[in-house]
């Protein structure tokens, strides 16, 4: 398996124009067979940029990145992975079905931690084609966080796959959220994820959506935002979401949450309460 190390994040603005090579290339497209897998041995923290980061998503300042932010500093990282021309599938219209991070301690404020991330194998999924990116962080060259960010690629895919899906919980609210139609613009300014989806109006509506929608990776963190200022989030935890319907922007949604022993369930709906937009558990 061939490594790419970097001595920098790379630039978003370069990739992003690879992104929309990749997915505008020939039907008969065969990618190399061997996966690749991207290492940034240093990556500073930039605390302006996280204080950006923690003003959107909601988490309060403290000694230790909030437990999604190394998905932010990986997410240049899958990029470069998702639009290299050793990857199978073209990059946009992806769907991102779930998220599993796992922080085995607190990554200090000021750490500089190494980044390595590499893609799974496929697997069959009823609507096409799924597969894992896997984001590993390390601190002093011990491994203290991991991220499996799992995606579809849509085909005709085989009726009788496995889909993987958390139970939905019954959940009443514990607070409403108010979003406003911006929030797609502000969590893109603090991930760098510019998904035209999440963006405009006229940019959602270019891919099918009636308006903007909200990032995925903003529900999970706000939740978990949430949940940190209740007093429920560990030191050691690993936390999955799945995704399930978009949340279109600017609307009113409730979040739910409830603890039973080492498990937490939460999730978040409309404002009537007849649509699940995501849908979580968290065991530590």
């Amino acid at each position: 398996m061939p490594t790419r190390r970097y001595d920098d994040s790379p630039g978003l603005g370069s990739l992003y124009a690879r992104t929309v090579k990749a997915t505008l290339r020939r039907a008969d497209y065969e990618p190399n067979e061997d996966g690749l897998t991207l290492e940034l041995p240093r990556s500073a923290v930039n605390q302006d940029h996280l204080s950006t980061y923690r003003d959107v998503t909601g988490y309060a300042a403290g000694p230790a990145l909030p437990v999604t932010y190394p998905h932010v500093l990986a997410f240049p990282l899958h990029l470069d992975l998702m639009s290299d021309p050793s990857f199978p599938y073209k990059p946009m219209g992806i769907v991102h079905l779930s998220n599993t991070i796992t922080q085995h301690q607190p990554i200090p404020l000021h750490a500089e931690p190494s980044i390595r991330v590499h893609g799974t194998a496929e697997r069959p999924h009823p609507k096409g084609t799924v597969f894992d990116v896997i984001s590993e962080v390390f601190v002093d060259h011990e491994l203290v966080w991991t991220d499996l960010t799992t995606l579809l690629s849509r085909s005709s895919g085989d009726p009788n796959a496995h889909a993987d899906l958390l139970t939905d919980p019954v959940l009443g609210p514990n607070a409403w959220w108010d979003l406003r139609g911006n929030l797609g613009r502000r969590y893109a300014a603090a991930s760098g994820d510019r998904n035209p989806i999440h963006l405009f109006k006229l940019t959602a509506q270019a891919f099918g959506f009636p308006r903007q929608i909200a990032h995925g990776m903003w529900a999970k963190a706000a939740a978990l935002a949430s949940l940190e200022r209740a007093g429920e989030l560990p030191d050691a935890f690993t936390v999955r979401v799945d995704f399930r319907k978009p949340l279109l922007l600017p609307s009113r949604v409730q979040f739910g949450h409830q603890r039973s022993g080492k498990t937490l369930d939460f999730a978040l709906y409309d404002e009537a309460h007849e649509l699940t937009h995501l849908v979580g558990q968290l065991q530590g």
